[in-house]
C-alpha cells in the first residue's frame, strides 16, 4: 500500500453557545486569523451540530452562530482567503460521522473524560450525542483529508481519537485513505484563565460576568473587568521563574503578553518590580486598543445578519465542494452501492 501525499490543510471549529471570549479569541481565533496567511489552505467551521448535544434555545443558537461568524470576521478572518461556514450546511459531516460511529469502538468512547465532566453524576439524562460528539469530531475533521488541527489541551484527546479511528479505517479496509493528523498547540496564551480565579480555564459558562472578556464588550466594561481581575499583593518579578506560584499575575502577564505580540519574559523585563498598581492600567489599555475595535466591528456586521448568513452559505458551498467527493469514496470503500 503506498503512501498517500495529503495536501496541507487546516480545520478547526468553534461551538456557537454563549458569547465568544478572550480566551477564544487569544487561543483560537487570533491563530486562525494568522494561518490564513500561511500558505496552508485553512477551513473554519461553526459547530452548531456539536453545540445541541445539549439544549439550546432555538433563537438563542442562530445568534450565537451569526455572532460568532461576526467575531471570525471582526477579528480579520478573510472568508474569501479561508473557508467559513456553519457546521449543519454541510451534509456530509453527519454523514461521515454514523460511518465513524461505526469505526470507533465503545472503549475508545468510554475513555473521554470530557463526557464524563460534562454529563456530570446522571449520565443516564445525558444526550446520545454527548456521549458519541467525539466521533462527529473526527468527521469534522477528517471530512477534507486535514493535515493540522489547532488544538487546545483541553481537546487533545479528542485529536488522538481522530488519529486512531483515521487508523482504523486505514487499516480495516486495507487503503491509505485518511491522513493522521497532527495538532497544533502554539502560543503564549492558548490557555487563558479567569479574571477571578487563576486556577481555572476562562470560560462562557461561569456564572461570573466579571471572569472574562468577552468580545462584545465595550471600551469602558473591559478596562472595568481589569481593574478588578484578581491579583496578589507582590510586585511583578524580573523573571517567569518569580510567577511559578502566583496564577492571577501568570495570568495576566500571559494576556498581555499574547495581545502585545512578546513573550511573557519580555512582558515581566519591562515591568520587574511594579506593582498591579502600574501594570493593570498598562494591560487595560492595550486590552481596549486591540479589542474594542473588534467588538465594535461585530456590532456592526450583526446590524445586518442577511449579510453574515451569505457569507456563511458561500462558505458552505466551498466546503461542500471538498467534502462530496471524500465521502462518496469512503462509501465506495465501506461497500455502499452508489
Amino acid at each position: 500500500m503506498s503512501e498517500t501525499k495529503f495536501t496541507p490543510r487546516v480545520f478547526s471549529g468553534i461551538q456557537p453557545t454563549n458569547h465568544l471570549q478572550l480566551g477564544n479569541y487569544l487561543g483560537a481565533v487570533k491563530r486562525f486569523v494568522e494561518m490564513q496567511n500561511s500558505g496552508i489552505e485553512t477551513i473554519y467551521c461553526i459547530v452548531d451540530l456539536h453545540a445541541i448535544t445539549v439544549w439550546q434555545e432555538p433563537a438563542d443558537l442562530q445568534r450565537a452562530t451569526r455572532e460568532l461568524a461576526a467575531g471570525y470576521i471582526a477579528s480579520g478572518l478573510d472568508p474569501e482567503k479561508s473557508i467559513l461556514f456553519n457546521q449543519s450546511q454541510v451534509a456530509e459531516h453527519a454523514q461521515l460521522g454514523w460511518i465513524f460511529n461505526c469505526v470507533a469502538r465503545m472503549g475508545w468512547m468510554n475513555r473521554m473524560t470530557q463526557f464524563k465532566d460534562k454529563a456530570g453524576k446522571d449520565r443516564e439524562k445525558a444526550s446520545v450525542g454527548l456521549f458519541s460528539y467525539p466521533t462527529l469530531m473526527a468527521a469534522d475533521i477528517l471530512l477534507y483529508h486535514t493535515t493540522h488541527v489547532p488544538v487546545g489541551e483541553d481537546q487533545k484527546q479528542h485529536l488522538e481519537l481522530t488519529r486512531d479511528i483515521a487508523a482504523k479505517f486505514n487499516n480495516d479496509f486495507g487503503v491509505d485513505f485518511f491522513p493522521i493528523t497532527e495538532p497544533v498547540i502554539e502560543g503564549v496564551a492558548t490557555r487563558v484563565m479567569s479574571l477571578r480565579d487563576g486556577s481555572k480555564k476562562m470560560s462562557k459558562s461561569d456564572p461570573s460576568d466579571m471572569s472574562r472578556i468577552n468580545m462584545t464588550d465595550d471600551a469602558d466594561t473591559i478596562a472595568k473587568k481589569i481593574r478588578k481581575a484578581k491579583t496578589d499583593p507582590d510586585p511583578l518579578p524580573d523573571h517567569l521563574d518569580g510567577l511559578a506560584d502566583r496564577p492571577e499575575a501568570r495570568n495576566l502577564v500571559n494576556i498581555y503578553a499574547a495581545l502585545s505580540e512578546a513573550t511573557p519574559q519580555a512582558v515581566v523585563t519591562q515591568f520587574a518590580g511594579k506593582q498591579f498598581g502600574d501594570f493593570k492600567p498598562a494591560l487595560a489599555d492595550l486590552a481596549v486598543a486591540k479589542l474594542a475595535p473588534i467588538a465594535n466591528e461585530m456590532d456592526r456586521l450583526m446590524q445586518d445578519p442577511a449579510e453574515i448568513d451569505r457569507i456563511l452559505a458561500h462558505g458552505a458551498t466551498r466546503a461542500h465542494a471538498i467534502a462530496a467527493p471524500i465521502l462518496e469514496k469512503t462509501y465506495k470503500i465501506v461497500g455502499m452501492v452508489r
